[in-house]
């Protein structure tokens, strides 16, 4: 059984702190630039509703001059995840400007890997959309295997906790076997240029 979760709502359409996830699901669900978070216990949130988003989100990525060696017209995605398993949540902005063009979670009991091979594939299925085969970059190496070989690794428990993370992960699986895509997984080289530019902040 899931342990009790605290879901506080700073910037929504009725911020507070929620006890189910459906109920925080409602004040944040295409509402834009939301900011949301869950908790374990009821003290945490309230201290954390009190506090303010801007303590738990870090600051945003400096953009700075990118590196020549970027291609300026991508994608760059990545994943937050405060335990393994844990909440998880993952981006994608646009690496140029660092504007956020999607934003998923908190997702219960999920995986970092995991997290940043969905990230990837919504791109992909993003860029498909709109048309563009710009590339898309990962500082993940796991998960750029996991797309380009169309398989999963991990070994995350399927369990009724882990349903959510999981049907997410299969999806992109079945997107991933059902399409074809010319852009691009490149590898962010976090050593030479710093955090990717879709990084959370909360290392």
């Amino acid at each position: 059984m899931s342990k009790q979760k605290y879901y506080v709502v700073w910037v929504g359409r009725q911020p507070g702190i929620y006890i189910t996830w459906a109920d925080a699901q409602a004040q944040v669900n295409g509402y834009s630039d939301a900011k949301y978070k869950s908790f374990t216990n009821l003290a945490q949130a309230n201290e954390a509703f009190k506090t303010g988003w801007e303590a738990f989100y870090g600051k945003k990525v400096a953009l700075t001059t990118l590196p020549p060696e970027v291609i300026a017209d991508s994608v760059s995605v990545d994943a937050a995840c405060d335990g393994s398993p844990g909440n998880l949540e993952y981006r994608g902005v646009e690496t140029k400007s660092g504007v956020e063009l999607f934003h998923k979670g908190p997702i219960d009991n999920g995986t970092n890997n995991l997290g940043e091979f969905i990230a990837i594939v919504h791109a992909l299925s993003l860029l498909k959309k709109q048309g563009k085969t710009s590339p898309i970059y990962s500082d993940s190496r796991t998960a750029l295997a996991w797309v380009k070989n169309k398989r999963i690794g991990s070994q995350l428990p399927r369990t009724l906790d882990t349903t959510e993370v999981w049907s997410l992960a299969d999806r992109a699986l079945q997107w991933l076997e059902s399409n074809d895509y010319s852009n691009p997984l490149l590898k962010w080289d976090t050593e030479a240029w710093g955090e990717i530019r879709a990084d959370f902040g909360r290392k």
